[in-house]
């Protein structure tokens, strides 16, 4: 089905994105995968190519583009061209609103140079180990002590949490807030500062290369200036911004169902079995055509979220349910896509085993798809 919510200024820019992630992240796929992070160098052609950091103004090295179609193209070439590891749509997706919307002046000039260039990766630190979905709750506290915070605490899951060079931490500010979502606030902690260190790279059943780390805080003393926005605001920060952040995952949802059904329906062709290909049998033949009818209309659905976030009409509720069904539908459709490759789809050589460990977890992060039903009802008045 034709998308017909690009115009020819985006189909330049999925030229280039198509180009870097080609040349600069697919031949890496082994090396990454048997690392468990990517190298620092393809940040900085990402950043020469503009594929990071568009929102930001241009005095700061930006273009001044608030657009989620660019968001959308970099998420989906990054899936189509069979990529691994990089984190960009952390940077692009989740933390573009953080770093233009609610920083200082003084903050974006120390900051958002580096940001656009990839000579800064930034990470958001949400999750504890006795917090995941419970935002409200989480223990990492910040005192102020004089002209800075004093931070304690500990953080995981935390996406770019190896390379990170600027780490946006969700903490407690206010311990007596008379309602715990009114007492937390967003600090920046820079990379080097001491008493901040990165614990252990965790071993994931999937997204191997995309580096995802326990961040530990003891002690770390933070200058005032580094907390974005208002003190004891982060709680509605983090809920305005999370929307971005689950329309992100529908379209790597998408983009992941795509590749895997592109990547079936050519070993469908090519697979021969009694005598002819495999996809000439009927059930086979059948489920070829349910997978293309519910991937067509995922990404209708999608680009009507892409469309509405620009026009600033996508709601909380709406990005929640578009997180859910479009991660159950991927991974419906890619786990039917192994089924379809037989032996060989267990054999990790093969890319689809790849899709397949690395479609898991799209149910879990951004908020566990119970999470994002409850939101759905919340909304609806239940």
């Amino acid at each position: 089905m034709r998308r017909d919510i690009f115009e020819p200024e985006h189909d330049e820019f999925r030229a280039t994105a198509r180009s870097f992630f080609e040349t600069s992240c697919v031949p890496h796929t082994e090396e990454w995968e048997q690392r468990g992070y990517t190298d620092r160098e393809p940040w900085l052609e990402a950043g020469k190519l503009g594929l990071l950091g568009w929102e930001v103004p241009e005095e700061y090295g930006g273009m001044g583009i608030k657009d989620f179609r660019y968001n959308a193209i970099v998420n989906e070439e990054f899936w189509l061209t069979g990529s691994v590891g990089l984190g960009l749509g952390v940077q692009n997706d989740i933390l573009a609103g953080y770093f233009t919307e609610l920083t200082t002046d003084e903050q974006k000039k120390r900051w958002l140079p580096g940001y656009v260039s990839g000579e800064l990766i930034t990470a958001i630190a949400m999750s504890e180990p006795g917090a995941g979905s419970d935002l409200a709750n989480l223990k990492t506290s910040a005192r102020r002590d004089g002209g800075d915070y004093i931070i304690n605490g500990a953080k995981t899951f935390i996406s770019n949490g190896i390379l990170a060079d600027l780490v946006v931490v969700a903490c407690r500010t206010d311990p007596d807030a008379d309602k715990p979502h009114k007492g937390l606030s967003l600090i920046v902690v820079e990379s080097g500062t001491p008493g901040f260190t990165r614990g252990r790279k965790l071993d994931k059943i999937g997204q191997r290369s995309a580096d995802t780390a326990e961040l530990n805080f003891e002690n770390v003393r933070v200058p005032a200036e580094n907390l974005i926005g208002e003190e004891n605001r982060g709680f509605y920060y983090l809920m305005r911004n999370l929307p971005a952040e689950r329309l992100g995952i529908a379209i790597h949802a998408a983009a992941s169902a795509r590749r895997a059904l592109e990547l079936t329906t050519q070993y469908a062709h090519d697979r021969k079995a009694f005598g002819q290909p495999i996809g000439t049998f009927q059930v086979n033949r059948h489920a070829i055509a349910q997978m293309q009818t519910e991937l067509d209309i995922m990404q209708t659905y999608v680009d009507k979220c892409i469309i509405a976030v620009n026009s600033g009409e996508l709601t909380a509720d709406e990005a929640a349910g578009a997180k859910w069904w479009s991660t159950e539908a991927q991974w419906r459709i890619v786990d039917r896509c192994l089924q379809l490759h037989g032996g060989y789809g267990y054999i990790n050589e093969y890319e689809i085993a790849r899709i397949w460990r690395d479609a898991r977890v799209q149910r879990i992060y951004g908020g566990t798809n119970e999470i994002m039903l409850d939101i759905v009802g919340k909304g609806m008045g239940f």
